[in-house]
């Protein structure tokens, strides 16, 4: 795909093919004015392995490794097939304080108050029809070895499926909460483990956020009560990484259907017009930018250069 040669184009070759593993929880903050974390990696994969396999060790979600990977069986990749881990990130905008969750990404960022560092973990998220809220909360408890009470509409919905629910599930293998939960300001929600890998970074839950466990462990001992969370539905995100411009497409989420490639375009100039630092001084190169919204493969791609480089540039020249 374009989009494909074009990310492959703007990285070297040495952290294309890099074959030590990224720490991909933690990654050092990019320099003041930049928005870049992480590095891709390309791995071969061994005859046993699946997508959910590889997300699982590479903190990675199924659907992200997907639009990465296009035209590789997710199930039967094949022994050395070449799979790429999207493992670089545009950081999402707004403050880098608290938590934030991109819904569009199936991703959540932590930036610890006074390090500079971010963590990062695939999400599992509402399913259509139960879709997740977008909003600014906090953590307003911290619960291990959770019980779940499933609500009566979830118990309803299981019975009407032959699958009853009993009131309380206590802590175990068979609890859906998983081994650690968070409360969250917005009620009915949670950030939580799952007694079920598949699913993590699909659409999959009843609004609540789904952690691998390794992951959610991790972040229990981490954030404290109070920790500010900030739920967005950025699909489009832009970036700067050593005076160069990229972006970021995932497939926007929409529980009426998908929106028209119109609709697409826009919403890419509304997320630029957001970063006006970027707006008022691009040289974009629009075909590139097309390329990017049609892939929706979660890479970030080059798409420009400042305009001030490029003037840089030609008097040099001159």
């Amino acid at each position: 795909m374009l989009s494909r040669a074009s990310f492959a184009c703007s990285l070297s070759l040495a952290a294309l093919f890099a074959t030590g593993p990224v720490a991909a929880l933690e990654l050092p903050l990019p320099p003041p004015g930049e928005d870049i974390v992480g590095q891709i990696q390309v791995i071969k994969a061994k005859y046993e392995d699946t997508f959910a396999d590889i997300g699982q060790a590479n903190d990675l979600g199924y659907l992200e490794m997907v639009a990465a990977n296009p035209g590789v069986d997710p199930w039967l990749p094949g022994e050395g097939t070449e799979i790429i881990l999207p493992t670089r990130y545009i950081l999402p905008p707004g403050p880098r304080e608290g938590i934030v969750i991109n819904l569009a990404e199936y991703r959540l960022y932590y930036f610890p108050k006074g390090r500079d560092v971010v963590y990062t973990y695939p999400l599992g998220i509402g399913r259509e029809g139960w879709g997740s809220p977008i909003a600014n909360t906090k953590i307003t408890a911290k619960t291990p070895n959770p019980a779940w009470y499933p609500p009566k509409s979830i118990r309803e919905e299981h019975a009407a499926d032959g699958d009853p629910l009993p009131t309380v599930v206590p802590p175990g293998p068979d609890n859906p909460l998983g081994p650690f939960k968070f409360s969250l300001g917005v009620s009915g929600y949670l950030i939580h483990g799952s007694n079920k890998k598949f699913g993590i970074g699909m659409r999959v839950s009843h609004g609540c956020f789904r952690m691998l466990n390794n992951n959610v462990l991790q972040l229990a001992g981490m954030v404290p009560v109070g920790t500010p969370v900030r739920i967005i539905n950025e699909p489009y995100k832009f970036g700067i990484s050593n005076n160069k411009v990229y972006l970021e497409a995932h497939a926007p989420l929409d529980d009426q259907g998908q929106p028209s490639v119109v609709d697409k375009h826009t919403a890419v100039i509304n997320a630029l017009l957001k970063r006006e630092e970027l707006a008022n001084n691009l040289n974009l190169d629009w075909e590139v930018v097309r390329e990017v919204v049609a892939a929706e493969d979660g890479l970030p791609v080059e798409i420009a250069v400042p305009v001030s480089s490029v003037a840089s540039s030609a008097s040099v020249e001159l």
